[in-house]
């Protein structure tokens, strides 16, 4: 069974929170991003500049329609949603589906080594991040719009679902919009 969305047929399956645009947030800057090692679920906070850059990225979202702001409960993106929080009036829900791949041995080791298609020993393989994340936003309920704030492994994800284009990491505290287009294609543009 299909639905129409406007002009664009989707399974009656789609999930809520593709029908409308979405804001991701990735994260501030972590002691490991600064680092060049690999995160994942280790818990770390934000750093000064990743306190800095998350300021940043609430003050190019004021204005913006955002009604919720789901978030991994990782210290690193629930600091990050909080600031935004601040600035927005948007209520905070965490969600721990939306956490980062766990990298198991690997965590700690410099991003080089990072194999995508691997299972690290004591880690997560690539087929249960992918199932656990897609879970995770079948799970958004809105209100919507929604911000998601989480991990560049989630947004790994997302662009996956939503586009057969080649990923490009955000920054820290880069804020991505996904809107579908007229063609019904989904668009992603980085908010400067």
């Amino acid at each position: 069974m299909t639905i129409m969305t406007e002009t664009c047929i989707e399974p009656a399956s789609a999930l809520p929170l593709l029908r409308q645009p979405l804001l991701f947030l990735r994260h501030g800057q972590t002691e490991s991003n600064r680092r060049k090692v690999i995160g994942g679920s280790t818990d770390d906070p934000l750093t000064e500049d990743g306190m800095a850059q998350a300021r940043a990225a609430a003050d190019r979202l004021v204005g913006r329609p955002i009604a919720s702001i789901w978030h991994s409960p990782l210290r690193r993106a629930a600091d990050t949603a909080r600031v935004v929080a601040e600035v927005t009036g948007a209520p905070l829900v965490p969600l721990a589906g939306l956490q980062e791949r766990n990298w198991g041995a690997w965590e700690g080791q410099d991003r080089s080594l990072l194999i995508r298609e691997a299972t690290p020993p004591g880690g997560e393989g690539p087929e249960a991040f992918r199932a656990r994340i897609w879970a995770a936003l079948a799970e958004i309920a809105g209100p919507f719009p929604v911000l998601i704030v989480a991990h560049s492994g989630t947004a790994r994800e997302i662009h996956a679902m939503l586009s057969d284009r080649p990923f490009d990491r955000p920054g820290n505290a880069e804020v991505v919009e996904w809107r579908r287009g007229a063609d019904c294609h989904w668009n992603c543009t980085k908010l400067s």
